[in-house]
């Protein structure tokens, strides 16, 4: 009888941490028990082990005399989830000398079934990058994990279809050849992303009219701003929000792995990496929760799932009151803080809003040629929905009116299409990037006021201009800022290196008007 030590990890938000995994065995009237601080799924490892064990030819743990003993630590962190089962059954062939094996170098992880093959796991990516940072060569894991975790080059990742897969490989007890290989999985995952090709669902260019709109949806992009499209049903507000997504430039490889890390941990991942930016929809219905996060467990909620990509609310008014007040902290601060009594976290939550809502709830309002239904009082609390702090840190409000029958039978705007803007939210991107090397920004939406007052000078006439506009609509100091930013982004779709006076005079008209 000995003692034997492997290790595993666990996801625990979004990060990693190492855990310790020793089994002791001695002799004694059976009993097969696991300690430190392991909730229900990890304590009912012991009949997946015992039985995944004997299914693949060896003894089972039940079978036999002896007190095992497994020990997860650091004994003070709460371990969850099927994720310990194969370094469980590893740990305990080692210490009951049925294997021999070279263990301190590589890291286990995944889920037994009772036949002994390996199940799928979430949290997969954050563990790698973990695992690579604390200087592990070696990963052992599902097969259907590899792609996943190949992404992070530097450590071998070993994709395996069961334990006896594993143990076969390991095993120095017994001379076989190698199993598994790296390299295979390397190689299937470069094929599959030569395959991967963006396709446009809905382009610009089958959108018919909407200039203004357009214009407004390449400046949220080219700069990160938020956007708002007001105006009646039926005029291609949603259409247009959904072309929106394929005008963002494409994530650089660190985004990359860190949308993935979030998808891979709420266990949302289709398959290895996320190669474009995110695009969620909740609809209006979407409760607090499910919208910041939070729950039992504090998962990530939409707002942190949008994170590098785009947060499409529909309908903007219809939801409740405390989901749109909830939208303050992600929109301003770019992370949300979620606080339950089981604790506090804070998730990253950078990403652009894209809202819709009508001029009123039967959406007539204001409309030529329609008749509302609505009364004035429906109308007044329809538009009370929206607080000043919310209106506050939206930065470009659109109108996007009815269009003419005859347009619509129009056909293509190819000169307007996505394949046509894109380059020109690119090179805007680029100029912003380049202009802020030294922070950690990429977007004229992300300047702080500090910043502004550093690096964007006025000329003192596009100053003038810019204070008695303010002066007039009464700006807010936030909303004195944000004119600046879009004024910038203007500029920078422009090609200017100064902010002019055109430039401030079409910020300004994105401001929020009566609709």
């Amino acid at each position: 009888m000995a003692v034997s030590k492997i290790f595993s990890a666990q996801a625990t938000l979004l990060s990693a941490q190492i855990i310790d995994i020793e089994v002791d065995l001695s002799r004694g009237l059976h009993s097969f028990s696991i300690v430190g601080l392991a909730d229900k799924s990890v304590d009912e490892s012991k009949d997946r082990v015992s039985s995944a064990i004997k299914n693949s030819g060896w003894k089972s743990p039940k079978n036999k005399n002896q007190k095992v003993v497994v020990s997860l630590a650091p004994a003070n962190v709460k371990k969850e989830g099927p994720v310990f089962d194969l370094p469980i059954a590893i740990g305990y062939l080692l210490a009951s000398e049925e294997i021999e094996a070279e263990t301190s170098n590589k890291l286990f992880l995944g889920e037994l079934s009772l036949d002994g093959k390996l199940r799928e796991v979430h949290g997969v990516l954050p563990i790698v990058q973990k695992a690579k940072k604390e200087g592990f060569k070696e990963i052992f894991l599902p097969s259907g994990n590899a792609e996943e975790a190949s992404s992070i080059s530097g450590i071998k990742i070993y994709g395996s279809k069961s334990l006896l897969e594993v143990v076969r490989h390991i095993n120095t007890k017994e001379l076989e050849d190698p199993t598994l290989s790296p390299e295979k999985i390397n190689e299937f995952v470069s094929k599959k992303k030569k395959k991967i090709k963006s396709e446009i669902e809905v382009d610009f260019a089958d959108v018919k009219g909407q200039e203004s709109a357009k214009r407004g949806l390449e400046i949220a992009a080219a700069g990160g701003h938020n956007i708002i499209m007001y105006g009646p049903p039926g005029t291609g507000k949603t259409m247009l929000a959904k072309a929106f997504s394929h005008l963002l430039p494409n994530l650089s490889f660190d985004e990359k792995l860190e949308v993935t890390s979030i998808y891979s941990i709420g266990g949302m991942l289709p398959s290895g990496l996320i190669e474009e930016a995110p695009f969620r929809s909740p609809h209006h219905t979407a409760s607090y929760v499910s919208l910041v996060g939070g729950g039992a467990n504090l998962k990530p909620g939409e707002v942190t799932l949008a994170h590098k990509g785009v947060l499409f609310m529909d309908e903007f008014p219809e939801f409740d009151k405390k989901v749109l007040e909830s939208m303050r902290q992600p929109l301003e601060d770019r992370e949300v803080t979620v606080s339950r009594a089981k604790g506090s976290v804070k998730y990253p939550a950078h990403f652009i809003l894209v809202a819709t809502m009508n001029p009123c709830p039967c959406g007539n309002y204001g409309v030529k040629g329609k008749e509302c239904t609505c009364s004035a009082q429906l109308i007044e609390k329809y538009k009370r929905k929206l607080s000043g702090p919310i209106m506050d840190r939206i930065d470009l409000w659109v109108e996007v009116s009815k269009v003419e029958h005859e347009r619509l039978t129009d056909g293509r705007d190819l000169h307007e299409g996505t394949l046509k803007i894109k380059p020109r939210v690119e090179k805007a991107r680029k100029l912003q990037e380049n202009r802020f090397k030294k922070l950690k920004i990429k977007t004229n939406g992300e300047l702080t006021s500090k910043d502004l007052v550093k690096l964007i000078k006025l000329e003192d006439k596009v100053k003038e201009t810019l204070n008695n506009s303010a002066k007039q609509l009464d700006l807010s100091a936030r909303s004195y800022h944000r004119i600046i930013k879009l004024a910038r982004t203007i500029a920078d779709l422009g090609g200017s290196h100064e902010i002019s006076e055109n430039h401030i005079l079409e910020a300004l008209q994105y401001r929020p008007k009566k609709y």
